[in-house]
């Protein structure tokens, strides 16, 4: 990827996949994984935040809504994990289901993200009355997901339910629940609410994320294998300085393939465009500038002619799999080279972890 400058131009280089995203956004605001497909809280997030960037005030302000009118009572919102979605055989595409036959959780990271996005407007615009208005949005999110922190400090990765009966944590969901109570104590804070609980609960999930690993992964088979729970705890600023430059040149080599891109499981030869994508904004936080462009430019063999990115790429068969072009996968590739070429107010968001 050349490292373009200017914000104009940076537009005019990501206009295919920013249209890809709002082609997918349907009347009603939400953004689905594909069309009229799943849909979940995070990836609709991480599709706005990019649109953000680049002034999309309408579809962006249609997005929040979607959300303030779909917000369940006790603060969560309904969506699919992607880890259901079946793949035709035959083309690649994913498998559109009946809505009575999806599968709906409450999950808890899903939840959360809402901080981080509505923090991430708050940096772009600098409107508090924005602020304010997304604010019961944030608080009741919160609530909810920290209804479901244990007294040992992990969070449960869903609200229980007949579709979430396992009583256990994700890294990776925590690590991004880490970032995103970061986002809603400075959100509170901005707006001079107090952040004393959720402080103590920011506190509680750190200590048992570096210090407690036998509460996580209790009930299922170990995520290890996955880069995503490699880089999370780093990106998401739970460990930092010589320790995080330790952990991800400790993996390196077991998630990621020189020229190609960031492993999603070290024991598949399925490269995914959305994790290359954030460990180029982890690198960039260790000081790693360079290699992070590099991983950047990797990338670009998965864009697509319409100038939208593939979800991921089978190298040992040369193919795109799944063969769908996610907006969240887009997005997240916009996200990271923001963070990389500051064109935008919110290009530190995930760059630095500061409490304001």
């Amino acid at each position: 990827m050349i490292r373009i400058i200017g914000k104009d131009k940076q537009k005019k280089y990501f206009q295919g996949a920013l249209d890809r995203i709002r082609n997918l956004q349907d009347k009603d605001g939400s953004i689905p994984w594909f069309e009229n497909g799943s849909f979940d809280a995070w990836n609709h997030l991480e599709s706005l935040m990019a649109l953000n960037i680049f002034n999309y005030e309408k579809e962006v302000k249609l997005g929040f809504n979607y959300l303030r009118n779909n917000q369940q009572e006790d603060g969560s919102w309904l969506g699919e994990l992607g880890s259901t979605l079946e793949i035709e055989e035959n083309d690649g595409t994913f498998v559109k289901r009946e809505e009575k036959k999806k599968s709906f959780t409450r999950d808890t990271n899903f939840t959360a993200y809402i901080a981080t996005a509505v923090w991430h407007n708050f940096l772009l615009n600098g409107s508090l009355d924005e602020l304010n208005y997304n604010w019961s949005m944030v608080e009741c999110a919160i609530n909810f997901v920290l209804l479901n922190q244990s007294k040992e400090g992990s969070i449960r990765w869903a609200a229980e339910s007949p579709e979430a009966t396992e009583d256990d944590a994700l890294i990776t969901g925590c690590c991004s629940i880490f970032k995103s109570l970061i986002s809603a104590i400075n959100c509170a804070r901005a707006l001079n609410k107090d952040t004393k609980t959720w402080e103590e609960s920011l506190g509680k999930l750190k200590e048992a994320i570096i210090y407690k690993p036998h509460l996580f992964d209790k009930t299922w088979e170990s995520k290890k294998r996955f880069s995503m729970d490699w880089y999370y705890p780093v990106l998401c600023g739970v460990i930092t300085g010589r320790e995080a430059e330790k952990r991800i040149s400790e993996k390196w080599n077991d998630f990621v393939v020189e020229e190609i891109g960031c492993l999603c499981v070290s024991d598949q030869p399925w490269v995914t465009i959305a994790e290359t994508a954030e460990l180029a904004i982890t690198l960039a936080k260790t000081g790693n500038q360079d290699k992070a462009y590099e991983l950047l430019s990797w990338i670009e063999k998965c864009r697509d002619k319409d100038g939208a990115y593939w979800m991921g790429r089978q190298y040992s068969e040369n193919v795109f799999w799944p063969a769908e072009k996610p907006g969240w996968t887009s997005a997240a590739v916009i996200l990271a080279t923001d963070a990389l070429s500051g064109f935008s107010l919110g290009s530190e968001i995930f760059l630095k972890d500061d409490l304001i």
